[in-house]
């Protein structure tokens, strides 16, 4: 891309995202990274995709945002609703369209070179059917894959009916935000969002035409079909990224239910949160671990009174036992109900945050994508970087 556009343009994207409060200040810095690294591709395709994916997802984002925050909260109290994006979210979405395009554009150069010092009798600069730069898929693929989920993520939340869990056998009903949770309104979102990044290619891919068919490092023109089959392939892949996400987000992230509420807690930065007996000393199970490792010290001796205080949580006094807002005990703890904990898991195992399972289907979609049109196209996978 050259230079007279991308500087202007990254700088703007830059005062944008400050302006608007739409990444942290280091959120920042590695998007401004990012953006070099699509901007030194000889195209325009992966630096537009990167801002079309940008602009298009933060303006989701901000649609009927106060009603989005009632429908969640925060991990540390607040009402929910998108924050500023962290630099882990931007890496999380963009990191594998940034190594695809550089990979891309050093295929590219050697490719120039060979032609040029007459290595390679022929080639081609335009991107033509099967020519083998499978590469361009992954990455048109990333970005249609990422771009699906925030709208189907954003405004799937809107809907009126209550989301599914895509994981569960029977398709039980979860709170708003649940990962996992889908709705109909959501994929018609993510199938949109998918689409709005492969009409964006096509318009800025520099297919091969009858303009330059014939010429030096010309190719054959593209047919209608052609076009037809790579651009609704292309959507559809992307929208299936968005139910891989709901997949991979209901089995490998933990959802985690207020139970005064209802509402699911979101992590701040798309980090993990922490149900009521994660490392609360106060918690019951810490308590009886506590009193297992005391007894255990005392070689059984005094385990029956250990386990009795394990059970009243600290209680002093037999009436504070049996009634634990009994305003005799003047040493009762607080808490809600009868030391019920205050946040449950709603479902999902806790292996990933939700930066790792975007960064998971965004590799898987990418890498899938290659992997169809070296098989469709017939051009094998060990090709990938030749010119």
């Amino acid at each position: 891309m050259k230079a007279i556009i991308a500087v202007p343009a990254t700088l703007a994207l830059v005062y944008r995202a400050y302006s608007h409060n739409s990444l942290t200040p280091l959120g920042i810095v590695v998007a401004a990274l990012t953006a070099i690294a699509h901007a030194v591709h000889p195209w325009n395709l992966p630096f537009v995709l990167l801002c079309v994916f940008f602009l298009a997802g933060t303006r989701v984002t901000k649609i009927k945002k106060d009603v989005k925050a009632s429908l969640t909260l925060h991990s540390q109290g607040s009402s929910g609703g998108e924050g500023p994006r962290t630099h882990v979210q931007v890496l999380a979405n963009s990191l594998v369209a940034s190594v695809l395009t550089l990979l891309h554009a050093y295929q590219l150069r050697l490719r120039r070179n060979a032609i040029v010092s007459g290595e390679l009798p022929q080639g081609s600069f335009c991107y033509s059917w099967g020519n083998g730069d499978i590469l361009v898929i992954g990455i048109i693929a990333n970005y249609a894959a990422v771009c699906a989920d925030t709208f189907s993520s954003e405004l799937g939340i809107l809907s009126k009916s209550s989301p599914r869990l895509i994981t569960s056998l029977n398709l039980r009903k979860v709170p708003p935000g649940t990962n996992g949770g889908v709705t109909l309104w959501g994929l018609v979102a993510g199938f949109f969002g998918s689409m709005v990044i492969v009409t964006t290619s096509l318009l800025f891919l520099p297919l091969c035409s009858d303009l330059t068919k014939g010429k030096l490092a010309g190719g054959e023109a593209w047919t209608v079909s052609q076009k037809g089959t790579l651009a609704w392939g292309l959507v559809t892949w992307g929208a299936l990224g968005s139910l891989l996400d709901s997949f991979l987000g209901g089995w490998l992230q933990r959802s985690v239910r207020d139970v005064r509420s209802g509402k699911i807690v979101e992590g701040e930065g798309g980090l993990r949160v922490l149900v009521s007996t994660d490392g609360n000393p106060n918690s019951r199970e810490h308590f009886k671990k506590s009193a297992d490792i005391k007894a255990t010290v005392l070689n059984g001796e005094g385990k029956g009174a250990v386990e009795i205080a394990a059970t009243s949580s600290g209680a002093k006094g037999g009436d504070s036992a049996q009634n634990p807002y009994s305003p005799n005990d003047k040493h009762r703890t607080s808490h809600f109900g009868d030391n019920k904990p205050t946040r449950i898991a709603e479902s999902g195992l806790d292996l990933l945050d939700n930066n790792d399972v975007n960064f998971l289907m965004a590799l898987t979609m990418s890498i899938g994508a290659m992997a169809i049109a070296s098989w469709y196209w017939e051009v094998p996978l060990n090709s990938i970087m030749q010119t």
